[in-house]
């Protein structure tokens, strides 16, 4: 393991299972500013030869100071690292100071990908992270490359974590809730359709002088009402009327003419 090496496995949440999905390093382009300025501490320093020997410290300390910087920068942009994991996403920058900014992955609302015509050209583009909070140490990632696929490679982390989010929030958090189809609602009282009332018994005094072979029912009653009208008859001193069709609903109101 080199010493200026970030270290990103001892960042991990591992006892929470947390691994890494991408770790993305700083596209070259990033350092090309850098080695420009390397080579023009270089050339001060090849100065240095050809000057009087009065003065050659002037441009080997100008030059030495030049290279050492861009050497310094050149450090730098190799040990800045972004992490993306199945639970949130990352950046580890510094040499001496490091400094760790994190965003959980419920927290990313947009995801912005500019890509100049330069890094078009040579794939690399720049990140820009939009989250629920006001104030927020990772904002902008540089020099990322391959941003389109890292891109969908966030997007799909960010889909994963919320469909085992939501599968988490059920019962048990099984799987095969979340596919249970939902269960019928009650049906309303209004639907319940009434029950028709049973039909009246036979009296025993009714069913013992019909014998064993009648049948029950609203029969009885009809016959009953009949024996009933035979004897008010009777009692005026007519005859029996025929059969009438029995209605149970019906009532005789007229006055009855006793003889005395």
């Amino acid at each position: 393991m080199s010493v200026f090496d970030p270290r990103i496995e001892k960042h991990l949440i591992a006892d929470q299972g947390e691994v890494v999905i991408d770790e993305v390093r700083k596209h070259w382009a990033a350092t090309v500013g850098a080695a420009l300025e390397l080579l023009g501490g270089i050339v001060v320093l090849l100065i240095s030869l050809f000057v009087p020997p009065q003065a050659w410290w002037v441009p080997a300390v100008l030059g030495g100071a030049v290279v050492g910087h861009a050497g310094w920068r050149i450090l730098e942009q190799r040990m800045d690292r972004f992490v993306i994991t199945n639970m949130r996403v990352f950046r580890v920058h510094g040499i001496l100071s490091q400094r760790i900014a994190t965003m959980p992955l419920a927290r990313i609302l947009d995801i912005s990908v500019h890509k100049p015509v330069v890094g078009r050209m040579f794939s690399y583009g720049h990140f820009v992270f939009e989250s629920a909070a006001q104030a927020q140490g990772l904002r902008e990632i540089r020099f990322v490359g391959d941003p389109d696929d890292r891109g969908l490679t966030i997007q799909r982390v960010i889909q994963q974590a919320g469909l085992r989010g939501f599968i988490a929030q059920q019962p048990g958090g099984a799987p095969e809730l979340s596919r249970r189809p939902p269960e019928r609602a009650a049906e309303p009282a209004s639907a319940v359709r009434p029950t028709t009332p049973p039909l009246p018994a036979l009296p025993a005094s009714v069913a013992a002088s019909r014998g064993p072979g009648a049948s029950g029912g609203w029969e009885w009653l009809a016959d009953a009402q009949r024996r009933e009208e035979q004897r008010l008859e009777e009692l005026r001193g007519g005859s029996a009327g025929a059969d009438v069709a029995f209605d149970p609903d019906r009532t005789t109101t007229a006055p009855i003419d006793l003889q005395r």
